[in-house]
């Protein structure tokens, strides 16, 4: 999903700068990983062919308006070069600009924990005794592989390029592959039938198409996770311009991939057959097809991606807060560097609670789903305030001429972008925003600190406020879980 400051140099212009190609790329490499190859399975576990075609059709809209909210942006506001927090930051004060950071790092590093269940239940389609991908032996390699890792980076091992080059042949080929098979194979009448409940003799009612619809919309957003790629790295693009471009057609390509990969499957399985698949669910759509060749396929494309994407993550994980500890967002403890450049203490806590929640996976019977479930409602934050930062641009002129016709486009595609990202968050559902609440509340202790390190108050007029209704929502979380209203896992 996410790409490294060395495969950036790798795909630059002689002239130091990144060009369109290069910056769609990036895009397309950051969105597409290894949520993509389990998507019959995620958009089908509680909803029917009908709510999943609205589900794309919601989303497809909403991320094309955060696409436009980015393009707009990155020409408006080229000093802004530090990603989406960087939006949040300077629209609505330090601490929503930290809180946004903060719901980035979280999403980074907990991606990174269902990355290594998935590459593991991929394994056992070759090696049964990993199981599900969580189990003990599962958790024993995938640590094994993430302080390998950790080991490689502090000693200035950095990923190649020609990584990168892998990883994407490995997705696409088995995507492209099951796309075409799954158009020859696809049924009609099975898409068809009982189109919008998900009832009938095959399985039970899903509920309400808004009930079916709201259960897509953190798989959507999962697999979007990446879409900022471009403005994260628009201060080496040789055009502003080109970031914006980037987006829209990275977007563009990625929502064709994922609206094919998970409606076709829906003409070939039934909707309790795709939801009854293991971890990756799009072998056990093709396995039936073109017997174990093509299952074998999907998981060894799927190992190779995510195992690329894993690498990349790990040292994006270490790259946010490393970021922000030398900008003054985070603590400048995060900012230390050891002899051979590496951010060591931001890898140090990056990988240090991945270890611990590749623990507390081994308690989840869905691990896989729930920790991106966890990592697409951290990211909200992000999302959210880039499009409300794009519509108080465009409510208040700044950066407009006096008769700049876009002005009232932006204000538009800010409104609907926002309002987006506040569907999102009312779609995650009161029990994964609770727990969410649990893994922010920590950081109002670490934004107070970096504060105090700049001689500045901890907070400013309503931001006590928020930081308060931070607090109360996780306490409130933590009784639940204790009382088990909600599950933690």
């Amino acid at each position: 999903m996410a790409v490294t400051h060395d495969q950036v140099i790798a795909t630059e212009q002689p002239s130091g700068k990144l060009t369109l190609l290069p910056l769609t790329a990036l895009v397309v490499g950051s969105m597409i990983g290894g949520g993509v190859f389990n998507l019959p399975s995620d958009m089908s576990r509680a909803a029917s062919p009908g709510a999943i075609l609205i589900g794309w059709l919601i989303t497809g809209f909403g991320m094309l308006m955060l696409a436009l909210v980015y393009q707009s942006l990155a020409i408006r506001k080229p000093d802004l070069n530090a990603g989406p927090y960087a939006y949040a930051k300077a629209g609505f004060g330090p601490f929503i600009g930290f809180n946004s950071a903060w719901g980035y790092w979280l999403s980074a590093f907990l991606g990174n924990v269902a990355y290594a269940v998935a590459i593991f239940s991929a394994l056992s389609f070759f090696f049964p005794v990993f199981g599900g991908g969580n189990n003990l032996i599962s958790i024993v390699g995938a640590s094994l592989c993430l302080w390998l890792i950790h080991a490689l980076v502090l000693n200035g091992i950095k990923q190649a390029a020609f990584v990168n080059i892998v990883t994407t042949i490995a997705k696409l080929v088995p995507l492209m592959l099951f796309i075409l098979i799954a158009i020859v194979a696809f049924n009609w009448d099975r898409f068809t039938f009982d189109w919008g409940r998900g009832a009938g003799p095959e399985g039970p009612g899903l509920g309400s198409i808004l009930d079916q619809v709201k259960s897509t919309m953190l798989v959507t957003l999962w697999v979007f996770i990446g879409i900022e790629g471009a403005s994260v790295y628009s201060a080496r693009a040789a055009r502003r311009s080109d970031v914006g471009r980037a987006t829209v057609i990275g977007f563009l390509g990625a929502l064709g991939i994922y609206v094919l990969v998970s409606l076709l499957s829906t003409g070939i399985l039934s909707q309790p057959e795709l939801a009854g698949l293991k971890v990756p669910s799009m072998a056990g759509v093709l396995e039936p097809l073109v017997g174990r060749w093509g299952a074998s396929l999907v998981n060894l494309g799927l190992m190779i991606s995510v195992g690329g994407a894993f690498l990349s993550w790990t040292l994006l994980c270490a790259e946010i807060p490393y970021t922000c500890g030398r900008d003054g967002t985070f603590p400048k403890w995060f900012a230390a560097e050891n002899a051979n450049g590496s951010p060591v203490n931001a890898l140090w806590a990056t990988n240090i609670l991945i270890q611990v929640f590749l623990i507390l996976s081994f308690f989840s019977k869905s691990a896989y789903q729930f920790f991106y479930f966890i990592a697409s409602v951290a990211i909200l934050p992000p999302y959210v305030f880039s499009g409300a930062y794009a519509l108080k641009l465009a409510l208040s002129g700044e950066t407009y001429q006096p008769d700049d016709r876009a002005r009232r486009r932006d204000m538009l595609v800010g409104l609907i972008a926002t309002l987006y990202g506040l569907w999102l968050v009312y779609a995650a559902g009161l029990s994964y925003l609770l727990m969410c609440a649990v893994l922010f509340a920590p950081g109002i202790l670490v934004y107070a600190r970096a504060r105090r390190e700049h001689g500045e108050p901890a907070f400013v007029g309503m931001e006590a406020l928020i930081a308060i209704g931070i607090g109360i929502l996780a306490l409130l979380a933590i009784y639940l879980m204790w009382t088990g209203a909600i599950s933690p896992l």
